[in-house]
């Protein structure tokens, strides 16, 4: 109880922080179109992405332990569907599902974190949808299912683009399964784009796992063994990584009893494979314990890009200042060369030789003045529309960039810092955006430590404390309220 506890209170402060000193600079210089903590706040999530015939439906039937997702050898449906727990089922119920709500209702609705999936239109929220199941499985986490991957469907078809979907929901998830079937070992174009551009660069390569899927389907153990040569391969140039990435094996275990009582000796390897399917399944139900290490990412990372951006806007207002100085240091002895050439000139001047000499040094004064004015509103302007473009053209140039680190984030936000630029042309309040960035820095250098320290600390309690039992695996356990951690 007091590591659940200690947990939750952990899990609130991380949440409160990025409430507090990360969404309000995040929404008011456009980094985020909605509030930062609305993606963190709902439960754990995994994302199951795959071809149509990889088994995604048969695989989360699995997991539940009921008949919930249609399933089929031609795609069965085309919908991004939330599987979540109800919370107010009955123990003795059996599995099903309990309630339907449709993707205008998700995406409405604050409870949910899915308000920033609106920008993909009505196409989308036509084919999004939550279904509430009583299936002790859900206790903890939800599972996101998703349209198969297929070769012939573009996202002008789907009337949304699919990958920009995917990219967001990997976003939201703290899991990623990618599942593969043996029929189709990574051949489908839109899995090739998902893996190569959109996952890659939306998710980290730690939340994603590789699942072949629907092993039972192999004729033998050497039948099994060139599949998943044959998948490796095509990961391997995929991915682009030297490395074989690790491969997780997996099937439904009525599948495999069908296959098994029809011819016993060809399916024998399965027994073997047992313990992969136990392992996925582990993984799957980690997920709520991922989801701290990904919330302290989440601020690391959300209090790193924010930081470079306003030190970026911070670099442009003080090279601006040191020209404008510079420039009116030039203006001032302009100002000072024409006012004397002014009052020498109405010095020697006719009119001005049975004169006393302050009309004189007036004439040279009022000079000056009006120098300086017509400094401020021709030579003055053009120079800082001339800087603005340089900066604009040289903009990697705002902020140091000596590790790759930097770089990394600083390309995350560079779109973002030129529109900002470009919108206001560099007009913002330099008194502002300094207390900002030292509130967000502090959060960058002080309170990712402070988080990584208290994530020790839970390390530590679970260790002293033992391994929780296992709540997915027991039928009669009741679908209790989700601890979001």
């Amino acid at each position: 109880m007091y590591r659940e506890n200690y947990i939750n209170s952990l899990r609130t402060e991380m949440v409160d922080m990025v409430r507090v000193y990360l969404s309000p600079v995040a929404l008011k210089y456009g980094y985020t179109d909605v509030p930062l903590e609305t993606t963190i706040k709902w439960r754990p999530m995994v994302l199951i992405l795959g071809n149509y015939s990889s088994g995604k439906s048969t695989l989360i039937n699995e997991f539940l332990g009921a008949d919930i997702q249609a399933v089929g050898q031609a795609p069965t449906d085309d919908s991004f569907t939330i599987i979540t727990c109800d919370e107010a089922a009955v123990t003795d119920d059996p599995i099903d599902t309990t309630e339907v709500r449709d993707g205008k209702f998700l995406l409405n609705d604050p409870e949910y974190p899915f308000e920033i999936l609106k920008k993909h239109g009505h196409r989308f929220a036509a084919h999004f949808r939550l279904k509430k199941v009583n299936s002790p499985f859900l206790r903890n986490l939800a599972l996101i299912d998703t349209p198969g991957m297929l070769d012939s469907i573009t996202e002008r078809d789907r009337g949304y683009n699919y990958q920009d979907v995917i990219g967001d929901m990997a976003q939201l998830a703290d899991l990623v399964l990618v599942l593969f079937d043996p029929h189709k070992a990574g051949t489908v174009r839109e899995s090739h784009t998902s893996l190569r551009e959109t996952i890659s660069t939306r998710t980290f390569e730690d939340r994603v796992l590789f699942v072949l899927n629907r092993i039972d389907e192999c004729a033998s153990l050497a039948d099994l063994l060139q599949v998943y040569g044959t998948l490796c391969w095509n990961l391997s140039q995929i991915t682009g990584r030297k490395d074989i990435p690790t491969i997780n094996l997996t099937y439904s275990s009525r599948a495999a009893t069908a296959a098994q009582a029809r011819d016993p000796e060809s399916t024998s390897f399965l027994y073997h494979l047992q313990n992969q399917r136990k392992m996925l399944k582990k993984s799957v139900l980690e997920a709520p314990q991922r989801r701290l290490d990904n919330l302290a990412t989440f601020i690391e990372t959300h209090s790193e890009r924010l930081d470079h951006f306003l030190e970026a806007l911070i670099n442009y207002r003080v090279r601006l200042r040191k020209r404008r100085f510079r420039f009116w240091i030039a203006g001032t002895a302009a100002g000072i060369l024409f006012g004397g050439i002014a009052a020498a000139l109405a010095a020697n001047s006719e009119r001005f030789k049975h004169v006393l000499e302050p009309p004189v040094l007036g004439v040279g004064v009022v000079v000056f003045l009006l120098a300086m004015v017509a400094w401020q509103f021709l030579p003055i302007r053009i120079m800082q529309r001339l800087y603005h473009r340089k900066q604009m053209k040289h903009i990697d140039q705002l902020i140091p960039l000596g590790s790759q680190t930097r770089k990394d984030s600083w390309q995350a936000v560079r779109g973002l810092v030129s529109d900002y630029l470009s919108r206001t042309r560099g007009h913002f309040s330099m008194a502002e955006v300094k207390n900002e960035y030292k509130s967000i820095h502090k959060v960058y250098i002080e309170g990712t430590r402070e988080v990584r320290t208290a994530l020790n600390e839970v390390s530590d309690i679970m260790r002293n404390g033992g391994e929780e039992k296992d709540s997915g695996n027991g039928e009669d356990e009741q679908c209790q309220t989700a601890s979001p951690l």
